[in-house]
C-alpha cells in the first residue's frame, strides 16, 4: 500500500472510523453529545466544542493546501470558535469536522506517494509528510484530551 493510502488511512482511524490506536475516535467519542455537554467547562480546560473547532480549523486549513491554496490559518485563530448555543449549532460543526475530514483523507488518497517528500507550503512549515503525520498525532492528542473531559462531564452530572 502507498505511503499516501496508508495516511490516509491513519488519519480515517483517529477522526472518522478507526478503532486500533486509542479503541475510539473522534466520530464515536462526539456522536453522543449534546451541545450543553460541548460547551460545559471543566475548570480552565478548553471544551469539548473548542477542541473540536480547532481540530477542524487546522484540517481545513490543510486541505485548502492540498487544493492548491495558500496556508491561511495561524494558531492564534485555533480557538476562536463561535458561540454555540443550540443542539443544531453543534451539530453544524460536527458536520463540518467530518466533511472536512472526508474531504482531507480523498485528497490525501489521490495524492502521489512522491508529493510527500515536498515542501508544505513554504519551506519552513517542512514536507507534507511531517504535517499530515503531525495532523494526525495532534488529531490523537486532542482525542485524549475530549476523552477524558467526557468522562468528567458525565461523571459530574451523575453525582
Amino acid at each position: 500500500m502507498s505511503s499516501t493510502l496508508q495516511l490516509a488511512k491513519r488519519f480515517r482511524e483517529v477522526i472518522l472510523d478507526g478503532r486500533w490506536i486509542a479503541n475510539t475516535n473522534f466520530k464515536d467519542q462526539l456522536s453522543d453529545i449534546s451541545w450543553e455537554q460541548a460547551t460545559t467547562r471543566v475548570g480552565e480546560l478548553n471544551t469539548i466544542a473548542m477542541l473540536t473547532f480547532h481540530i477542524d480549523y487546522y484540517i481545513s486549513g490543510l486541505v485548502n493546501v492540498f487544493e492548491g491554496g495558500n496556508l491561511e490559518i495561524r494558531d492564534m485563530y485555533s480557538f476562536d470558535l463561535p458561540p454555540i448555543e443550540s443542539q443544531e449549532q453543534w451539530q453544524d460543526l460536527l458536520n463540518k469536522l467530518w466533511k472536512n475530514s472526508e474531504k482531507f483523507a480523498s485528497l490525501l488518497e489521490k495524492m502521489p506517494d512522491s508529493k510527500m517528500n515536498e515542501n508544505f507550503a513554504d519551506e519552513k512549515y517542512g514536507t507534507y509528510l511531517r504535517n499530515i503525520d503531525g495532523m494526525i498525532e495532534h488529531a490523537y492528542y486532542h482525542l485524549g484530551q475530549i476523552t477524558l473531559l467526557k468522562k468528567i462531564i458525565n461523571n459530574s452530572h451523575k453525582h
